[in-house]
């Protein structure tokens, strides 16, 4: 903003100069109506109301010569100079910063896991992870983004609400994919939020292979944080199960109709295992080391950015103090370990209180699957005066590898600072959600991939949803007609699923009960961009309305992504190697309350008794907003859905921006695609331009 403030005042004395000059020709060197002691406010015209009863004359050794219409044309133009300067010092200050970034993202290799065959990821301007994004509450930022890869990309702002930019969400609902070779700029205010979230690519299986980076907001100067400032600073950590196969591999294998079975290892920072134990790590292995100071206290950024692994992440020998998730400030509390399930970010307080004697792990082990002692990750926690490298077993996990009560009984201890102010200087706790009657309910049930249509598919309420060619958003603006449907169904329905382009129909500003009954094998873990819902319920077996005398309606945390927790995890993985034993697929698990029964995928779904989480959310950002299941598997296979909010009293685009200049135009509106250079040339020039034509307006009217 130094620019602004330079070229204000430089301007002003520019045109200051020639003002004098031109009147010291007139009045033969004499400077009338100035003096040199005179501010700027001085110069401003004065009514004669506010003057003394006898208004001072103006003085000058000339002035007997004068005329009154110069001395008034003289006041008139030092207003406008005076009024010039503000303005001017105005603008520099006005509106929120601007953040500018250049991204490349293209293919990197590497080997995490160890060995010699190199793998191929995605990198950004090759990082991975990518660059950060490092901004404070309201900042605009400007992501320039090139697409170094073979095939469409898209980027998500992971938890980012877009706040009337849903132009700007990067998902296939929104936009038309950035083609290889072609550059697209996002550009979107981080509108009223703070904390922890991260950004990936949301196409084709992509953040299977990379392309995350973390997004940081910081709290404004006048927003107090509710504890202590870290003096040690921020430490970002992301965790991912990772796959030895490809994305395209992992594309390949769901295409034909076969699960991805358990990953290959868990890594740190995109990085394999310390060589904790010589059997199941390799040697040469690259690791993450985290460098701290002893009695420092750092904010623990930690992300599960993974295909489809619940992990659990622990520090050896230190407590983890809650105190965020994603962008909501929590009742404070010391956990020794945390479920991150994927898609989900927290912030602890990590304080640097043991010796140095040797260095610590960093622990994040894969949950509620198989062989789970083989997949995890570890890093090094390193004191700088640390006296050698860590000693003794890895923290133990906790001891329900197939029980998920301990999971569920975390995530109901994760509540809501209400005291605390977020990104506006009032509590959180202000917006009474528990008091707001609800509008619209929709029981969304999730059932394990079946065949429809010869394909295997993921399905919510029956429904699988297919992409059409013209992203939502543009076929609602354009009228394009056939493209997708209002009529998702608020309940699962009595009849066969289908492949459908079946999309929710919400309320603009109603509130919104949504309940996830995971019917599936595994935890899933569910995101909404556009808002943070109020996690109100979670719990085993079927829903009903009776569940609703269990909600928490007072400290439920609002968060973006929320977990449903699958039953009895032990029998699945029974009878899953059953159905692999005669060549099957397992299809669904039934349960009468005395015995289970099964099916395989020859046989028609049965519903059994799985868990249940639910939400509430406030629908006031208008747009069409992707609600999905977060294991990558499920997305690709059709597990989402997008809910449309239109404010039918907008008409001047007050609740959402208008189509940005730069946007890609495909399927239907292929043909409205311009010649166009790719990028959207946005930049501080433009407004210095504009500033710049203002400048020279004022100027004609002081020397007019």
């Amino acid at each position: 903003m130094e620019e602004y403030y330079f070229l204000s005042f430089f301007l002003t004395q520019l045109l200051l100069f020639f003002f004098r000059r031109k009147k010291k020709r007139k009045g033969k060197g004499k400077l009338l109506g100035l003096t040199p002691t005179c501010g700027w406010s001085c110069c401003t015209p004065v009514p004669a109301s506010l003057h003394s009863p006898s208004p001072p004359t103006l003085t000058s050794a000339s002035n007997s010569n004068s005329n009154p219409m110069d001395s008034i044309r003289r006041r008139s133009a030092g207003g406008i100079l005076g009024i010039l300067f503000l303005v001017l010092l105005r603008w520099a200050g006005a509106g929120d910063p601007y953040a500018y970034y250049e991204w490349e993202v293209s293919y990197v290799w590497g080997a995490p896991l160890g060995g010699v065959k190199k793998q191929e990821a995605i990198g950004i301007n090759g990082q991975l992870p990518g660059p950060a994004l490092n901004v404070t509450t309201n900042w605009n930022l400007v992501v320039n983004v090139r697409n170094g890869l073979d095939e469409p990309l898209l980027l998500t702002w992971h938890g980012v609400q877009q706040r009337k930019s849903p132009w700007q969400d990067g998902v296939g609902g929104t936009n038309c994919g950035i083609p290889p070779g072609w550059n697209w700029t996002y550009q979107f205010q981080v509108k009223d939020q703070v904390g922890s979230f991260f950004y990936a690519p949301s196409t084709a299986l992509h953040r299977a292979a990379g392309g995350y980076g973390a997004i940081t907001i910081n709290n404004r100067d006048v927003i107090p944080l509710p504890f202590p400032l870290p003096d040690g600073g921020d430490i970002t950590l992301f965790l991912a199960d990772w796959y030895a196969r490809d994305h395209r591999a992992l594309r390949r294998a769901l295409d034909a109709g076969d699960p991805l079975g358990p990953p290959d290892g868990v890594l740190i920072n995109a990085l394999g295992p310390y060589r904790y134990n010589d059997t199941l790590v390799p040697p040469g292995v690259t690791y993450e080391r985290i460098n701290v100071d002893p009695g420092r206290t750092y904010r623990l950024r930690v992300h599960n950015v993974g295909v489809a692994t619940s992990l659990n992440f622990r520090i050896q020998g230190h407590n983890l103090l809650l105190v965020e998730a994603e962008g909501s400030y929590t009742s404070q509390q010391n956990y020794t370990n945390m479920d991150i399930h994927v898609g989900q970010s927290y912030s602890f307080l990590l304080t640097m209180d043991q010796n140095a004697s040797t260095d610590y792990y960093v622990v994040a082990s894969a949950r509620f699957v198989p062989d789970a002692d083989k997949l995890t990750g570890v890093a090094i926690l390193h004191y700088s005066n640390s006296q050698g490298p860590p000693s003794g077993s890895l923290p133990d996990a906790p001891d329900d590898q197939y029980d998920t009560a301990f999971s569920i009984n975390q995530a109901r201890s994760i509540r809501w600072n209400v005291t605390a102010s977020g990104a506006r200087p009032n509590p959180q706790g202000s917006f009474h959600y528990g008091d707001i009657t609800v509008t619209d309910v929709y029981l969304l049930q999730s059932m394990p991939p079946e065949l429809i249509d010869g394909q295997m598919r993921a399905t919510l309420n029956g429904i699988s949803y297919i992409a059409p060619s013209t992203p939502l958003m543009l076929a609602q603006l354009f009228n394009v007609p056939g493209v997708y449907k209002l009529d998702f169904p608020n309940r699962p329905m009595n009849r066969l699923p289908k492949l459908d382009t079946s999309i929710i129909n919400g309320t603009y500003k109603g509130f919104m009960e949504i309940i996830f009954q995971n019917n599936a094998t595994s935890v899933q873990s569910y995101h909404l961009d556009g808002y943070a819902f109020f996690v109100v319920g979670m719990d085993y077996g079927l829903w009903t309305d009776n569940s609703r005398g269990t909600y928490n309606k007072w400290d439920g945390v609002a968060r973006s992504t929320i977990q449903t927790t699958a039953f009895y995890l032990e029998k699945t993985f029974e009878f899953r190697k059953y159905c692999l034993k005669y060549n099957l697929l397992m299809n669904s698990i039934q349960y009468s309350g005395t015995a289970f029964s099964l099916t395989c995928l020859c046989a028609r779904l049965q519903v059994f008794p799985g868990a249940w989480t639910a939400v509430l959310v406030f629908l006031d950002n208008a747009g069409i907003w992707n609600l999905r299941v977060e294991n990558l598997d499920a997305w690709y296979l059709g597990q989402e859905v997008y809910i449309s909010v239109v404010n039918p009293e907008d008409s001047s685009n007050k609740t959402v921006l208008p189509l940005p200049d730069n946007a890609i135009f495909c399927g239907a509106l292929s043909s409205l695609q311009k010649e166009q250079s790719h990028r959207f040339q946005y930049s501080e020039a433009s407004q210095i331009t504009q500033l710049w034509k203002m400048v020279f307006f004022m100027a004609w009217l002081a020397l007019w």
